[in-house]
């Protein structure tokens, strides 16, 4: 008697000899599926790092060089009028300060991006509860923290693509589509592995990049060679 629950933890354990290899598995998997959308593909990394200490957090963002593929909305906190339009005809989904405020207080969340100038953090911690677990805060790290609007509105809509260790000490990044060429996606995931080989903490100890691996949505995981990244 076969057991189905062995049979799908078999399955479920992929695994490619290099990034140009996963990319085509996730592609042929998902060209099997026939999904009625299409599905990102994300990058998974295990860190050899504390995640309980607060020295060797590891966070960035990076503009992916050939975008996400997703449609990315963003807010703006300011209170300056001039900037509201800017924001506004750069493509912002909304921007103000004490209205915006309000509305995500009571629940408004419906947007990936938030970027905010730099004299309205202070009023925009009282939403911080509310932002910082999905990792919406803005910062001055990732560039959201800005006066410079347009720029940083630009770069979120291209497909900058922000990362931060979960407490497990995992990163999880978007790389792009499915029907991205493979070599489009080749350069989007070697430019996040770049960006988190440099934002290593300095009291990181042993091994950094434990393992790697690429995911579809509604696909298996595909453990990378450490070794080819």
């Amino acid at each position: 008697m076969v057991n189905n629950k062995n049979k799908k933890q078999t399955h479920d354990k992929l695994s490619a000899n290099s990034l140009e290899d996963a990319i085509k598995k996730i592609k042929e998997l998902s060209a099997l599926k026939k999904r009625k959308f299409i599905e990102s593909i994300d990058l998974a990394v295990n860190l050899g790092i504390d995640a309980k200490q607060s020295d060797q957090s590891v966070k960035g963002s990076i503009l992916l060089p050939n975008g996400s593929g997703k449609k990315i909305k963003v807010i703006v906190f300011t209170g300056n009028e001039e900037l509201q339009k800017i924001a506004n005809d750069s493509g912002a989904l909304m921007s103000g300060l004490d209205d915006l405020i309000l509305k995500i207080d009571g629940g408004f969340l419906d947007f990936d991006c938030c970027i905010a100038t730099p004299d309205v953090m202070q009023k925009i911690s009282k939403v911080a509860k509310k932002l910082g677990p999905r990792g919406l805060m803005p910062s001055p790290k990732n560039g959201t923290v800005t006066n410079d609007i347009k720029k940083a509105l630009s770069d979120a809509i291209k497909g900058k693509a922000d990362f931060k260790n979960d407490k497990g000490g995992t990163v999880h990044c978007l790389i792009g589509k499915v029907n991205f060429e493979t070599e489009h996606l080749l350069e989007n995931v070697r430019a996040v592995i770049k960006a988190i080989k440099d934002a290593k903490p300095e009291n990181a100890k042993g091994k950094y990049i434990k393992a790697f691996y690429l995911n579809s949505t509604m696909g298996p995981s595909i453990e990378v060679s450490v070794e080819s990244i």
